[in-house]
């Protein structure tokens, strides 16, 4: 690990929004004019302020959403999908701005070119693609066929490590289809999402079809998927979380899907290319400072290369440079103080256990870091398949290696957590390729690649734990639609 100093600095930008959410195409505090404080993760320093939203607030925005609904279900899916596309490219003009907004209530650095515009504009352009099917029927007088409809007012909860592409994805699919939406983004960053709201509008959404109400998740975030107006909830998140989002939405028989953790596991076999496969999966594991659902944790090594690859994954580990969002390092600080705390319990947890910390394992030292939350990238070996370091989301930059013996121990290995989110096979061999895509539990499988990387337009969601419905895919929109079957016959004719 390479130390880079903090030298703080501010973003000045007419997208940010201090002291508002967005209600009804109106920027106003909380109900009850109270504010949460938005801190800089590298060095504690007040960002911004934002209301504190509660059950209140998210009845107003339900209303406005209620309000905007009737125009925008009925106005043509080409129309809809014209403005999403307006949205994207004035994302595009502003992408400097977004990107560095959200860099700095992260913490992370730069990731190169803004994906966002990207992202929408893959939504965009299914906005018209929503169909129905023709259905056979039993006489040539009938006519059967399938009608794709909207939800009405739905709700999403998005996390804070990656809050621009996640409001994108949840908000641009939601209303592609036609429904309107309350958003409740992490008040952790809210502050991307704020933005890109306010994009939206000069874009010429119309007011009420996005309405973002911000606040701890207790209280504006529990009401979401508690409001009995609201049809549909889409929660990216833990599973604990994840558990009461589906518990609430039960009790109003609330259809929704889930993006919950993941325990990813980087499968690596004798043959694999490690001047590839070790960059990668010291980039996977420090992307964001570890804090990414599908980050892989968990290398599952054969036995054969395990001293060679640990050797390698040390060296490649000791040049992440760490430092905050404004410097050219490849990793910043975590989150917050409860973050930070909890991976560096999850290192002392692994120590305790008797894993081995072969490089970082703490805070690094000097006065530019004492008042961020940084950690070092940390890496374990000797880590048994059953230890909590191996089974357990940390969301940090921590890497566990469990050596094993043959692919049959690996797919155990690799499938033995209750997570089933991501996975990744690093080896030169087609069969034991397409062996392991095919045996491995896992919502995504990336061969040669870490994190799912290089496929436009995957479905992203998990099996076991990390939930279930799918996001990003062709298939989005319709996540967002109900089917409705029609059968007619003509009113003339006689009934046989």
């Amino acid at each position: 690990m390479t130390i880079a100093s903090d030298n703080p600095s501010t973003i000045q930008s007419d997208l940010l929004v201090d002291g508002a959410q967005l209600i009804g195409g109106e920027w106003v505090p909380a109900a009850s004019g109270e504010t949460i404080d938005v801190l800089n993760p590298a060095n504690r320093q007040l960002l911004a302020r934002i209301p504190r939203g509660t059950a209140e607030d998210v009845e107003l925005a339900v209303q406005a959403a209620e309000k905007a609904l009737p125009a925008w279900r009925d106005l043509d899916a080409t129309s809809r999908g014209r403005l999403l596309f307006r949205w994207a490219d004035l994302i595009e003009q502003r992408a400097a701005e977004i990107d560095q907004i959200e860099r700095q209530e992260v913490g992370r650095p730069s990731w190169g070119p803004l994906g966002t515009p990207g992202q929408l504009r893959f939504i965009a352009g299914q906005a018209d693609k929503v169909q129905g099917v023709s259905l056979p029927t039993y006489s040539p007088e009938t006519l059967g066929f399938t009608l794709r409809e909207p939800y009405g007012v739905v709700g999403g909860i998005i996390p804070w490590n990656a809050p621009g592409p996640m409001f994108v994805t949840e908000v641009g699919a939601a209303i592609a289809a036609g429904n309107t939406m309350v958003m409740k983004p992490a008040e952790d960053a809210p502050l991307t999402p704020l933005a890109l709201a306010k994009l939206a509008l000069e874009a010429g959404i119309p007011a009420g079809v996005i309405n973002v109400v911000t606040g701890y998740g207790h209280e504006a975030g529990a009401a979401v998927p508690a409001h009995p107006r609201i049809r549909r909830m889409g929660f990216t998140g833990s599973p604990q979380t994840g558990a009461l989002v589906m518990e609430a939405c039960a009790r109003n028989l609330t259809p929704l899907h889930l993006e919950l953790g993941g325990k990813s596991p980087q499968v690596v076999f004798a043959d694999a290319n490690l001047d590839a496969a070790v960059p990668a999966m010291v980039s996977g594991i420090t992307l964001n400072t570890g804090q990414v659902c599908a980050a892989g944790s968990r290398v599952v090594v054969m036995r054969s290369i395990h001293a060679e690859l640990v050797d390698r994954l040390a060296a490649q580990m000791e040049k992440v440079t760490v430092g905050p969002w404004h410097q050219p390092v490849n990793m910043g600080p975590l989150i917050n103080q409860k973050q930070h705390e909890r991976v560096l319990e999850y290192i002392e947890i692994g120590r305790a256990a008797g894993a081995d910390v072969v490089t970082g394992g703490g805070v690094p030292q000097g006065s530019d870091y004492g008042n961020g939350f940084f950690v070092q990238p940390t890496l374990f070996d000797k880590v048994d398949p059953g230890m909590r370091i191996a089974r357990e989301e940390i969301f940090g930059p921590v890497l566990s290696v469990i050596p094993v013996d043959d692919e049959a121990e690996a797919i155990e290995v690799a499938n033995g957590t209750d997570y089933g989110l991501v996975a990744s096979v690093w080896t030169r061999d087609v069969g034991t390729a397409v062996r392991m895509s095919r045996r491995l539990q896992a919502g995504q499988v990336g061969i040669n690649n870490a994190l799912g990387a290089g496929v436009i337009g995957g479905p992203f969601g998990g099996f076991k734990s990390s939930g279930f419905g799918r996001t990003m895919g062709a298939d989005s929109v319709l996540e967002w639609t109900q089917v409705k079957t029609v059968s007619m016959r003509d009113a003339a004719l006689p009934r046989r």
